[in-house]
């Protein structure tokens, strides 16, 4: 092979979105690589935090703190788990309507949602018929194997 065609491969490559060619040629071959510097962006996502405690003033010190105002209890029934970990989507696509929302009746079966993995799209089934009493994340974000994502009533 002689060097003009190597000259071309890099010249094809460099105005290509190519990052690599290869090219054999008899018992000889060449491969190039484009050299890529780009670090990926790295996203981090933090867990919630419970508020600082309210400082009291010295003349409420003998008085017993007020009690924290408790959560809203998550409703109770049957939770619809992630069966892998991937990229939660409540519709099938962008500007699409969700497939459920609380208070819709599914069956058996229904589809509730969409899981990314590796760029697969799956889709997550109902396992009870029931009423949606909740969705517990929010469209677009990461979630983990096992992760409850439905409750069921």
């Amino acid at each position: 092979m002689s060097l003009d065609k190597v000259k071309t491969l890099l010249e094809l490559l460099a105005n290509s979105d190519a990052d690599e060619i290869e090219v054999t040629e008899g018992d000889f071959s060449v491969k190039v690589k484009r050299n890529q510097n780009v670090v990926a962006e790295q996203q981090y996502y933090l867990a919630p935090q419970a508020a600082p405690a309210p400082v009291q003033a010295p003349a409420e010190a003998a008085a017993p703190a007020a009690a924290a105002p408790a959560e809203a209890a998550a409703p109770t029934g049957h939770q619809v788990k992630s069966p892998m970990v991937g990229t939660f989507y409540r519709k099938p696509a962008p500007g699409a309507a969700n497939f459920v929302e609380v208070g819709k009746t599914v069956a058996k079966g229904d589809v509730l949602c969409i899981v990314e993995a590796m760029k697969m799209m799956n889709q997550i089934e109902a396992d009870k018929a029931g009423t949606i009493a909740a969705i517990l994340v929010e469209d677009g974000t990461p979630i983990e194997y096992d992760q409850p994502l439905f409750v069921i009533q």
